[in-house]
């Protein structure tokens, strides 16, 4: 019964990560680098992430919403773009 408390807290702690994050949206990548391409200047978070095979992952906001999507290839993102590097990007599920 003691993992029930664990579960719970665990539960607890994801609900709240997503309460303090908002809204993600999850896109391909050829959509997430279009909207990517409308923006002026971009804030884009970048993290490299993957167990077997390296992933690329990348986030940016715009208009309350937070934009994420993970590729297999690294994206061409904008020369304008100012983009911060991550150890890791942890998105809930």
């Amino acid at each position: 019964m003691a993992n029930d408390g664990g579960a719970a807290i665990t539960a607890a702690a994801m609900a709240q990560a997503v309460k303090a994050s908002g809204a993600i949206v999850r896109m391909e990548p050829d959509e997430f680098s279009k909207l990517l391409s409308k923006q002026e200047s971009p804030l884009v978070v970048h993290a490299v992430g993957g167990l077997l095979s390296s992933n690329y992952q990348y986030l940016f906001g715009h208009k309350g919403l937070v934009f994420f999507t993970k590729s297999s290839e690294p994206l061409s993102l904008p020369p304008r773009a100012e983009v911060v590097t991550a150890r890791s990007i942890w998105i809930p599920s």
